[in-house]
């Protein structure tokens, strides 16, 4: 028998898997051996899973997983499931690609601000602003801002002026909003920002005047001041660093898409939702299955397909942010299953917000 076999180190040396590792795949039954010898325990493989040992050995530098491997190697001839396999793994690891881009993305951001710290707000800071303008932006952002008591730092919007244009930021962690105004007498260089606190926020949108009447603000050393022709708001800023949104918003979609606000928002109200017991603070969470399928079009899905790209959000979220500043189009940002969702208002590439997703167990 043994002359019509190939030994253990025969078949290591023609597939490039070692001895040890043909061990270890036969333990996991994975690629058993044909006959043991009773007696040395020695393994001996028939000349037909000289193939299955290449293969294997393929498997193993893709990093296919053992279950992976295990069904490729069992799958019916003709039955498409090893191609599912492989379709899935392949899936995985564009998707592993997307997140070490984004983190490197990250890291040299990291690293630019160590080099390059941004300079600091001045002792008192004047901008120029139309009161329409602010307003939208205060609409844009409004819904993003925490509210949990635990995370003062983010109990308010961040004001941050950058050159000629002011930006809002709002966090809860979950999510985050931006928005970008014109702005006269801003520093040419980005500075920290003062972080308003929520009260005062919402006391300066409900004052705000319609139509293009110029607001007044003022920033820096611990205050924020806003003058209108007939209100003047004023108060302290937040004492606590605000988190630096620039690591969260340097997205690597791999999907764009376009569509009315009111089709999608429509969608997400009718469409199934699943429940998580892991919202924010605790709470149950309703979570949105977005798909997009093969032919591009994105739906509201309960049992999406398995070869559908698909992102799970937050519905309540998903809605504040369909709802936010009243757009009229919508451009969809998708990165993959655990990538940030994008939602941007085509033509105001400054204002936009995105969500985290939700893990599915």
């Amino acid at each position: 028998m043994e002359s019509e076999l190939h030994s253990i180190g025969e078949l290591a040396r023609a597939s490039g898997l070692g001895v040890g590792t043909l061990r270890y795949y036969d333990g996991a039954e994975v690629l058993t051996p044909a006959w043991v010898d009773p007696q040395t325990g020695y393994r001996w493989y028939r000349p037909a899973q000289l193939a299955d040992a290449r293969l294997l050995a393929r498997l193993r530098r893709v990093g296919l997983p053992l279950t992976a491997i295990r069904a490729v190697l069992a799958a019916v001839p003709g039955s498409g499931e090893a191609e599912r396999v492989l379709d899935a793994h392949l899936r995985r690891l564009e998707d592993g690609l997307s997140d070490a881009r984004r983190e490197l993305s990250l890291i040299r951001t990291t690293i630019e601000q160590r080099e390059h710290p941004m300079t600091t707000t001045p002792a008192e800071l004047r901008l120029t602003v139309r009161a329409d303008g602010l307003a939208a932006a205060l609409d844009a952002v409004r819904f993003a801002v925490c509210d949990d008591p635990e995370l003062p730092s983010l109990a308010g919007v961040l004001f941050e002026p950058d050159g000629p244009v002011l930006r809002l930021v709002a966090t809860d962690r979950y999510r985050m909003a931006l928005a970008e105004l014109p702005a006269l007498g801003a520093p040419q260089q980005p500075t920290a920002g003062s972080t308003v606190p929520t009260a005062l926020v919402d006391a300066l949108r409900a004052l705000l005047p319609t139509g293009p009447t110029e607001i007044a603000l003022t920033l820096g050393a611990g205050t924020f001041r806003a003058e209108t022709p007939d209100h003047r708001v004023e108060g302290t800023t937040v004492d606590l660093d605000y988190p630096d949104h620039r690591t969260l918003t340097r997205l690597d979609p791999r999907h764009r898409i376009t569509l009315p606000a009111a089709e999608l928002r429509a969608a997400v109200e009718a469409g199934a939702t699943r429940t998580l017991p892991s919202g924010p603070h605790g709470a149950d969470c309703q979570v949105t299955l977005l798909t997009l399928t093969e032919d591009g079009h994105l739906t509201v899905a309960d049992d999406p397909a398995p070869e559908d790209f698909q992102v799970a959000v937050n519905r309540d979220f998903l809605l504040d942010a369909l709802r936010a500043g009243h757009p009229g189009q919508l451009l969809l940002e998708l990165g993959g299953p655990i990538a940030p969702l994008a939602i941007r208002t085509p033509g105001r590439t400054g204002t936009f917000s995105v969500l985290m997703p939700v893990r599915l167990p």
